[in-house]
């Protein structure tokens, strides 16, 4: 383990970059005193942990998408290893994090989804004085650990509001006269629900009168299960527009949307129009982002700034950049102005306060359940 690592950390693979060589670990800060140690500011030293590979479309590329920029503007010094995704390759993951906390090289040491936690824990525990990163978990709380996720409750006020907007547009081909639309959960959970929250709240907000189907997969990984969902709400809902937030099960209702020729989907957490096909891309008209480069461009913020946020759970949401909504490609070309403006003003509604959506997690299940209820076709 140790020569392959050592083999990675001098390979092309492992990608480290400094903006500003020649001002070595110095740069600006915007003082102008004249103590030039008050006009240094510290370029740390990151290493980028990938449960998976690049070139995913998805949080990898948009953690490493997070760090190029850092390195641009000459902020860190970084290394990204791509452990990769398999079985196989799973077995060596604890291997990769001892061996790099080990180095002892790394001011911080980024790896992130729902896969790690337990084997970060592990290696933690061991380096008490390393520290760590994790995007979108919350698994544990750790002394050494910064633990990053996402307002998943606001990005569903988002998503349901331009669901609700758009299925109320006739004028839209392929958008029928009945106002309903779909939401496919992965697990009747928790995390899942603070989704369809925000969801089914934002709907109302862009029409009173609208009714929601939500439909539980059970699973995260039977895309067959969800399209069978899909298909009966497009056909005996009228449903025409689906959002799926149930991992890869998702993509089943997709294809239900395509097949059926009646209905529209959205994706979540990562642009899913480009993880499509072509012919499944052109019937996703937006996704629920989880910004997870954003997010790490927002840490190193707060810590040059002297605020640190290891050893707790931070939420971030639309005013740190945390979530958001694809608004190019389809969104932009089918979506009406007035749609565009409602999702505007829900944005800058929650950005500003004047919204506060609530959360499905730690509240009474019973006020969730009476919510979806109360809207089914």
């Amino acid at each position: 383990m140790k020569k392959l690592l050592s083999m990675l950390l001098a390979s092309a693979l492992a990608v480290s970059m400094l903006a500003g060589c020649g001002g070595g670990s110095e740069a600006n800060t915007g003082t102008d005193n004249g103590d030039a140690a008050e006009n240094e500011t510290k370029v740390y030293k990151v290493c980028n942990l990938v449960n998976g590979t690049l070139g995913d479309k998805s949080f990898f590329d948009s953690a490493e998408a997070g760090l190029k920029k850092l390195a641009d503007d000459g902020r860190i010094e970084y290394t990204t290893i791509e452990m990769g995704g398999t079985t196989e390759d799973q077995a060596k993951w604890q291997g990769y994090l001892e061996e790099v906390s080990a180095s002892a090289e790394y001011d911080l040491i980024i790896c992130g989804t729902y896969q790690m936690p337990d084997y970060l824990k592990n290696v933690s525990e061991q380096y008490p004085d390393q520290k760590y990163l994790i995007y979108d978990d919350t698994t544990y709380e750790l002394p050494n650990v910064a633990n990053l996720s996402y307002a998943q409750n606001d990005l569903g006020y988002l998503v349901g509001t331009y669901a609700g907007a758009m299925t109320t547009d006739t004028s839209v081909e392929g958008i029928n006269e009945d106002a309903v639309v779909g939401f496919v959960g992965g697990v009747d959970s928790p995390v899942i629900n603070d989704f369809l929250y925000g969801f089914i709240l934002g709907a109302q907000e862009a029409n009173p009168d609208i009714k929601i189907d939500t439909r539980y997969v059970n699973s995260y990984v039977d895309p067959a299960k969800a399209k069978e969902l899909a298909e009966s709400m497009i056909n005996d809902n009228k449903c025409d527009i689906i959002w799926g937030v149930a991992g890869n099960s998702g993509n089943g209702a997709a294809e239900a949307a395509l097949e059926t020729g009646k209905a529209y989907f959205i994706g979540v957490d990562s642009d899913q129009e480009l993880t499509f096909s072509p012919e499944l891309a052109a019937i996703t008209l937006t996704s629920g982002l989880k910004n997870i480069g954003n997010s790490l461009i927002w840490f190193f913020d707060e810590w040059d700034a002297g605020t640190e946020h290891f050893g707790q759970h931070t939420l971030l949401g639309m005013k740190e950049g945390g979530i958001g909504v694809v608004t190019d490609k389809n969104y932009d070309s089918k979506t009406p102005d007035a749609v565009k403006e409602k999702v505007t003003a829900a944005i800058e509604a929650i950005s500003s306060g004047d919204v506060v959506v609530p959360t499905a997690i730690g509240n009474e299940t019973d006020e969730v359940q009476q919510l979806r209820e109360s809207v089914k076709p």
